[in-house]
């Protein structure tokens, strides 16, 4: 049981690195309108528009949880530390600060809320501590890079809607872990 544990674990860490390269790449290549030297846009809700990538941060703030949940804390922790360095790499430089500043508090607010509510229950520790973490990277990255909160709704929305879209699979998660008896790293 704890071989599929790890590698389950790689599996969400692989994909929680990706997210980062992805995100950045979709912003500059993958929307529905797409600003000349701006972002990628989609809409996100009436009246709302996000950078494209935002998908994939709130997807991030998931499987950073399920990295903790079968890792370990130790592992998660060094997730967040090699996603804020990714996110200085795969970035344009003038906004490298403000995305790797804004990686790093966001996923450390989802490491805090998630520690202690997993112990609750899987699905609702990672939704709370995802909300938590999307709301931190929404105003951080927003206020950081461009000094204005004007886009912070469609940001949120942008990245809740991912997270929203995992919770069949996290329900899936806790259910077959509950019937294999695998206890969380």
């Amino acid at each position: 049981m704890r071989n599929r544990q790890w590698i389950e674990g790689g599996i969400f860490l692989a994909g929680f690195a990706a997210c980062i390269p992805l995100a950045n790449y979709m912003i500059g290549h993958v929307g529905t309108v797409c600003v000349p030297g701006g972002p990628c846009l989609i809409p996100v809700g009436p009246g709302l528009t996000a950078p494209s990538g935002v998908l994939l941060v709130g997807l991030a703030l998931v499987l950073r949880d399920l990295v903790q949940r079968r890792l370990g804390l130790i592992w998660a922790f060094g997730a967040i530390i090699v996603g804020a360095f990714l996110s200085t790499i795969f970035t344009a430089p003038a906004l490298a600060l403000a995305s790797a500043s804004a990686f790093l508090t966001s996923e450390l607010a989802d490491l805090l809320v998630f520690t202690p509510l997993q112990k609750k229950g899987l699905v609702k520790a990672a939704f709370a501590s995802s909300v938590a973490g999307l709301v931190v990277d929404s105003v951080m990255f927003l206020w950081l890079a461009f000094g204005s909160l004007d886009f912070l709704a469609g940001q949120v929305v942008g990245k809740l809607i991912m997270v929203v879209a995992a919770l069949p699979a996290l329900f899936w998660i806790r259910n077959r872990d509950r019937r294999l008896g695998i206890v969380p790293a």
